[in-house]
């Protein structure tokens, strides 16, 4: 097994998103002591996309710069860490009813044409089949699930689309009203992970 680890919170040592990560982590390398971990913090940076990078990565320039070089060899490498996982554990800290912008910038940067999905006849077909997915959502006062939770379901869709559709949850929400039941709801679903 390779786990792909990433965090996106930008609170820190506080951060509970990070802490579920790390037991998610460390509950499928103690079912799998062979495991290995790619560990990736995308508070660091993430660069977001925009006209070059489209011109470098999505044109296909016969001659790029050295510029063009650096944008497409930084979205390989995001890319090709997911290509040699099979089991990816992303933290989903909410903010604003929706998830980090570091998060969907990495998102943007592994969603190329041709290489982690295509369209066909039938419609998109994901291309990063065979992994699953475990997603530490956490949130102050944004109910997994519920109507104004837009980071949720936009992972789930967005990892379906690659062809990442086995995802499970693991959701501390409501700590700002009630930590403790929130933390009560993460550990529950903890133990729930079938490694």
């Amino acid at each position: 097994m390779h786990i792909l680890h990433l965090d996106s919170a930008i609170t820190g040592d506080a951060s509970v998103s990070r802490q579920l990560t790390a037991d998610i982590v460390a509950r499928l390398k103690a079912a799998n002591p062979g495991a290995t971990v790619t560990y990736r913090d995308l508070n660091e940076g993430v660069p977001a996309i925009d006209t070059a990078w489209f011109q470098a990565v999505r044109v296909g320039i016969e001659n790029p710069t050295p510029e063009q070089q650096a944008i497409v060899a930084t979205s390989d490498a995001l890319l090709a860490e997911v290509q040699a996982a099979d089991t990816l554990v992303i933290g989903l800290p909410v903010y604003n009813f929706s998830l980090p912008a570091q998060l969907k910038n990495w998102l943007d940067q592994i969603a190329r044409a041709g290489i982690s999905f295509r369209y066909t006849a039938e419609g998109p077909e994901g291309l990063l089949k065979n992994k699953r997915a475990f997603v530490a959502y956490t949130a102050a006062g944004t109910p997994f699930g519920s109507d104004y939770d837009h980071a949720s379901g936009y992972l789930r869709h967005m990892l379906g689309f690659l062809g990442i559709t086995d995802v499970t949850f693991v959701p501390a929400d409501g700590l700002a009203l009630d930590r403790d039941a929130g933390m009560a709801r993460a550990a529950e679903a903890l133990e729930q992970i079938a490694a």
